[in-house]
């Protein structure tokens, strides 16, 4: 149940500004204007809160708030509670009275929808986009909106009391206001096209921008060889259509070569991340190639980290490349003072000393320097940091400053290592900025650049580029704190400024004139220049006949051996498809008796022997000849014909050619049309052989009746003349078939025919003889044909690979289905069938499998984006699909005790079992150090132990999509564990050195240890490194702590360990106090990517091959 009911401490719509009246009109709302004067958003969107209370016992697919009000229309939020065929919440924002506004109406609005974090606000999950909604498009918003996981944890506070809140913020913007993000626009104020974005891909535009205006990079892009539908060519495609076109450009090949689907592209990933990925997918593509250590070249530059003892001579130094340069916001008031932050050099002594291979323990001091910067210099503004607390990012909205001149060589080269050619210049000017709005949980990306490094920026926003000015690009991404205009006396907001700079990219001085080259349509290849240059000749013809459309008409003229040839191939429904017919281009100042002379022309028909019906669309959307044109009409131009065609609501002309013939083929001319004549077209069916053709037309008279033309049709047909027959109306086909019989004795007119309609006969049949055949009538034989679908199944576990060919019904039942299957495949139980639908964007199995009948009929099954598929996936279980609905399956990581190995079992077992059944399981499976050893269960995250589950713990309560789930023996010490002994979890970690942040980061695998009475760490090490079997060599380096709260306090092998933890009565949450094993990571041995694959909120960023 949805409510918004005004209870105490609930609002059902609550806006920032005063409630305004009907009168209320769009030009009145206050706008921001910033420095570029463009048109922002309205300063004070129209917010609506929706509580949906017993939202997890929601039974429902869809759900629809109340209607709401923001700019004077009727707005409602559209919820997927438990996803729309995915393992994410759907939501979407819709024009809730779309069916009562005028004909062709349009709304432009800016719009975001959020989940409200009700334990801590600054963790709401916010996405914001903006549409043109209208009569096809009423609806708009994200289906991968949040993880259902993340969603129903019950400790991440988006559900509270079983309680979900959301929140909309609506803007609807003016014409004018919404026009300024037309690309033709942008092109003509800026010389500029922006791109489309596909739903949430403004992170993906902002970055193409900016790689699009390095030109070198630009240049070798077109240089890459490529195959067809490839991610170079696609890429190539995109940058000559920046280069060369006239209006924004979409990036749906480009995504589609990457391997993405509708989910992708609506599912925002860090701008950050993509770099890496798209530049690691590039530098593989180009080698081989003329282009090949492109990326290198351009971003690649190299640090050297080291620690040097000050006491003895010993220095260790490691070299290492990056393509950008991570630097710390936090603390930090501008590049410089992070770079200074990035080489600050960190003392180890006291407590802290470093441990040398050839000295032992030894004050010392590390750090990282740079031993050469790239020509483009990528600095990513570190914006995002882990809360270890909950779990989750952060965004830093710190003031933060940023040069035009970037100097690295400032303070006589602080920032080189002694290596570092000193003679390279490290002077950069800055070339693009690329912006975050929004919070962790959502926003928007777009970038400020200067394509040409003059004094001129440009703001690219999506398909909108506006010309900005510096302080625009630069200042106002600092960041920090700001004030809203007071546009309206009595509001003042003081706000934090989250629209700032997240990625810097920097040309070196010295490198300006070969990077900020000079890109001309010479410089593409000859083969590219060709391939493109057809599309846009394409697309130019395209552009020209849509402005000459004007001038012509396209007649499409139907005949009857153009319906003799398409019945029972091509068609079985209507008469004709038009797009197989002959289509003439006029112009429409020409008359129509010349037009005739063409049809003599064309098919040997003269003039006298023509006549010409028009075509009319019936309410039931069947098209059928409607009458004849009248003299006075075909008198007429093509172009005054066209508008009497447009009243039957036809885009072309639309006509039928009727010619009649007599003995012989003779042409007539066409009979004298009477008032009571009706012309009727007729098929013939054929129940054995499954066919049904066209065998001609007649005129009738209305109130004559069919069996006055018994013996015409059984000519027509090559029946005897006395054969008994049954006639149908073939009235409609869609959505359903409506077939009815003709009552032979009644007349035509009774029988309510008229011009155009279809007739189909066939043989009578007894009742005997109908048991012969499939579809023993005509209305049996079309109701097969309208729903018949050809199944490609292919087996689950090889999707790429053709299986088998099965024609079945669209309303089959699941049972049906399954049933034909199991006949094919010779299984004598259906019910061990499982069935997975086909994604027809992706072209993979869906995720998800169909649920045992939870899809009524086959069409269901095929359904997918509007689109009716023709490929299904099946997999023959052990069991039947009934029982294992109702088991619960999840993932255990079973650790051998002895063995250095850790294997996945998958363990399927009823909802109603517990933690011992599990471990009953799990012993039938493993192999154990003893046969009498026992097993627990342990829920791992992080690298942490946070529970061991108790043994009745029910397992429907388990999510092993949050949690790893471990499986080990119970170790014999701890069977006898003595009354002073302690449990304690046991944790490898480490310090982050990269940025000289004393910050604890633990890594491998965590486990539990007995602390005896009064045991020194010294006594304790054996059986650690004895337990993880690390060699002398690399023990010797480790160090050894005891941590609360991720502080280490460092421990001297004669401490007594037992005295530093605070005695508990268990140990089900002592992961913030635990013995810590300080050392590199790698060296234990007991890691597994088992533990490395942790469920993540929101899909991982691909690009596939």
């Amino acid at each position: 149940m949805a409510s918004t009911s005004k209870n105490p401490g609930d609002t059902e719509m609550t806006s920032l500004l005063p409630p305004r009246g009907k009168g209320y009109q769009r030009s009145d709302a206050p706008v921001v204007t910033g420095n570029d004067g463009d048109n922002q958003l309205p300063e004070y969107p129209q917010t609506f809160y929706w509580k949906v209370v017993n939202f997890s016992r929601l039974n429902v697919k869809k759900l629809y708030s109340d209607d709401f009000i923001a700019g004077g229309y009727k707005w409602r939020i559209l919820l997927f509670p438990k996803g729309k065929n995915s393992e994410y919440l759907s939501m979407y924002l819709g024009a809730a009275d779309s069916a009562a506004l005028p004909s062709g109406w349009v709304i432009h609005a800016h719009f975001s929808l959020s989940v409200v974090n009700q334990t801590q606000n600054d963790y709401s999950i916010r996405k914001e986009t903006q549409h043109r909604f209208c009569s096809t498009a009423s609806e708009w918003g994200f289906k991968p909106f949040m993880s259902l996981v993340e969603l129903y944890d019950p400790d991440k506070g988006y559900l509270v009391g079983d309680m979900c809140t959301i929140e909309a913020e609506v803007a609807v913007l003016s014409d004018s206001e919404f026009m300024s993000y037309d690309s033709i626009h942008s092109k003509k104020a800026t010389n500029f096209v922006g791109l489309k974005n596909q739903g949430a891909t403004c992170y993906l535009n902002s970055l193409l921008q900016t790689f699009y205006h390095i030109p070198y990079f630009r240049k070798a892009v077109y240089n890459m060889p490529t195959t067809e539908n490839d991610m170079p060519l696609a890429l190539q495609n995109l940058f000559y259509k920046l280069q060369f076109s006239g209006k924004s450009v979409a990036t749906r090949e480009l995504t589609k070569s990457f391997g993405w689907d509708s989910s992708d592209v609506f599912m925002q990933h860090d701008v950050h991340e993509l770099n890496t990925v798209l530049c690691e997918k590039l530098e593989g593509k180009m080698k081989g190639t003329i282009v090949e250590g492109t990326i290198q070249q351009l971003f690649e530059g190299h640090n050297m980290s080291y620690i040097e003892c000050i006491n003895v001579d010993y220095k260790s130094t490691c070299t290492d490349k990056f393509n950008d340069i991570q630097l710390l916001v936090k603390g930090c008031s501008d590049v410089y003072a992070s770079f200074d932050k990035y080489v600050e050099v960190d003392y180890l002594d006291g407590d802290n000393k470093y441990s040398s291979e050839l000295y032992g323990l030894q004050d010392a001091k590390k750090g990282v320097l740079f031993i050469d910067f790239p020509p483009v210099l990528q600095l990513h503004l570190k914006r995002f940091e882990y809360d270890s607390m909950r779990g989750n990012d952060s965004k830093i909205n710190d003031p933060y400053e940023f040069p035009l001149q970037l100097d690295l060589d400032r303070e006589n080269g602080k920032y080189l290592s002694p290596e570092a050619d000193r003679t390279v210049r490290n002077l950069y000017t800055l070339h693009s900025v690329l912006a975050h709005g929004g919070s962790v949980t959502g926003g928007h990306y777009y970038a400020f650049i200067r394509p040409t490094l003059s004094n001129q920026w440009y703001k690219f926003n999506d398909e909108r580029v506006t010309k900005v000015d510096a302080k625009r690009a630069l200042e106002d991404q600092y960041g920090g704190q700001g004030k809203l205009p007071q546009t309206n006396p009595g509001y003042e907001f003081q706000i934090s400024e989250n629209s700032n700079a997240y990625l810097l990219v920097y040309i070196r001085e010295s490198d300006k004139e070969k990077i900020m080259c000079t890109v001309e349509q010479k410089d593409i290849g000859e083969h590219l220049r060709a391939r493109f240059e057809i599309d846009h000749e394409d697309e130019e013809q395209k552009k020209k006949d849509e402005s000459e459309a004007n001038l012509y008409t396209v007649i499409k003229v139907a005949r009857d051996e153009d319906i003799r040839q398409q019945i029972g191939k091509d068609i079985y429904f209507d008469l004709v498809d038009h797009e197989k017919v002959k289509c003439f281009r006029i112009q429409r100042e020409t008359l129509f008796s010349a037009f005739k002379e063409d049809i003599k022309k064309e098919f040997c028909v003269p003039v006298q022997f023509q006549r010409y019906w028009l075509w009319a669309k019936r309410q039931n959307h069947t098209y059928r000849p409607d009458r004849p044109l009248t003299r006075l009409e075909e008198a007429q131009t093509v172009g005054q014909l066209r508008k009497v065609s447009s009243k039957f609501h036809n885009a072309e002309l639309k006509l039928f050619l009727e010619v009649e013939l007599g003995p012989e083929l003779m042409l007539l001319s066409p009979p004298e049309k009477a008032k009571d004549n009706i012309l009727l077209f007729f098929k013939g069916y054929d129940p054995e052989k499954e066919d049904m053709r066209y065998v001609g037309r007649l005129f009738v008279k209305g109130i004559s009746n069919p069996m006055q033309i018994l013996s015409k049709l059984n000519a027509m047909a090559g029946y005897a003349p006395d054969q008994e027959i049954e006639l149908y109306e073939e009235i409609k086909f869609e959505p359903s078939v409506m077939c009815e019989i003709i009552n032979k004795n009644s007349t035509f007119r009774s029988n309510e025919l008229e011009d155009g309609d279809i007739v189909c006969f066939q043989k009578s049949l007894t009742a005997e003889s109908r048991q012969q055949f499939r579809y023993p009538d005509v209305p049996s034989f079309l109701e097969y044909v309208h729903n018949r679908q050809v199944v490609h199944f292919r087996s689950l576990d090889k999707p790429k690979e053709q299986g088998f060919c099965l024609e079945l019904s669209r309303i089959n039942t699941y049972d049906e289905v399954v049933g034909r299957i199991a006949r094919q495949l010779e299984l004598n139980d259906p019910s061990k069938i499982r069935l997975t639908s086909h994604n027809c964007l992706s072209q993979q199995p869906k995720p998800q499998p169909i649920k045992y009948r939870g899809l009524d009929y086959l069409v269901n099954m095929l359904f997918h984006n509007n689109k009716i598929s023709d490929i299904l996936y099946y997999e023959v279980l052990d069991i039947p699909l009934p029982e294992i609905q109702g088991l619960k399956p999840f993932k255990v990581a079973f650790h051998h005790a002895t063995k250095d190995e850790v294997v996945i079992h998958m363990i399927s077992l009823p909802k109603q079992s517990n933690v011992d059944d599990v471990m009953k399981n799990l012993k039938t499976k493993v192999e154990l150090s003893h046969p009498h050893a026992e097993l627990r269960l342990l829920k791992v995250f992080r690298h942490k132990i946070y529970k061991i589950l108790p043994t009745t713990e029910k397992i429907e309560n388990i999510n092993d999509r949050y949690w790893t789930l471990r499986a080990e023996e119970i170790p014999e010490e701890e069977k006898n564990i003595g009354p002073h002994d302690r449990l304690v979890h046991v944790y490898h970690f480490n310090k982050e050195a990269a940025q000289n942040q004393m910050k604890i980061q633990n890594f491998g695998e965590p486990f539990l240890l007995i602390i005896r009475e009064k045991e020194t760490l010294a006594e304790l090490k054996p059986r650690i490194q004895k337990k993880l079997q690390v060699p002398d060599e690399d023990f010797a380096k480790w160090k050894f702590a005891f941590v609360t709260s991720d502080c280490p306090e460092y421990l001297e092998d004669l401490d007594i360990l037992l005295s530093r933890f605070q005695q508990r009565e268990n140990v089900l949450h002592a992961w913030e106090q635990y013995l810590g094993l300080e050392h590199s990571d790698g060296v234990s041995k007991r890691t597994h990517a088992a533990h490395q694959s942790l469920h993540r909120r929101e899909k991982p960023l691909r690009i596939c091959d």
